[in-house]
């Protein structure tokens, strides 16, 4: 078996750790059930309220029509509610409910305490070795985005 190239073990082990945190995190969260587009959709709809759809299909690198599905999703399921753009009659201005955002911070705190809790569970010197590694990531992530906003 070849061994894994660094950069290719750190986007495994990084999608590997986003997704273990979805799964737990998907045991006790009510019901219904979002899907991560949806969720990312709310997310920044919360950060952003009153965005457009087509400035949130933009954000999001998703098709205009995708993030129009997504919204009639969420809307149906009392999370967002659309509001018609007074400087602009044919656009539509997203806004969180109550709900949204108090769904969102259950998710935020569960997750913060999840990771909190297994970083505790971790020995110091790798506890150490991942605090020093998060300038990196940062600059990584913000690398990233900088790079599709520029294509």
């Amino acid at each position: 078996m070849a061994s894994v190239e660094f950069p290719d073990s750190l986007a495994d082990v990084l999608a590997g750790v986003q997704r273990m945190v979805r799964r737990r995190l998907r045991h006790g969260t009510p019901a219904p059930a979002l899907r991560g587009a949806q969720v990312e959709l709310l997310r920044l709809v919360v950060s952003r309220p009153g965005i457009r759809v087509s400035e949130a299909a933009r954000e999001l690198y998703l098709a205009g029509n995708s993030v129009s599905t997504l919204v009639h999703q969420l809307s149906r399921a009392g999370f967002l509610r659309r509001e018609t753009d007074a400087a602009d009659r044919r656009s539509v201005r997203l806004l969180p409910t109550p709900a949204a955002a108090s769904r969102l911070a259950d998710w935020e705190q569960r997750r913060s305490a999840l990771v909190r809790e297994q970083v505790a569970r971790l020995p110091a010197d790798e506890r150490a070795a991942l605090a020093a590694a998060l300038p990196a990531l940062r600059r990584l992530a913000r690398n990233l985005h900088e790079d599709v906003e520029g294509a």
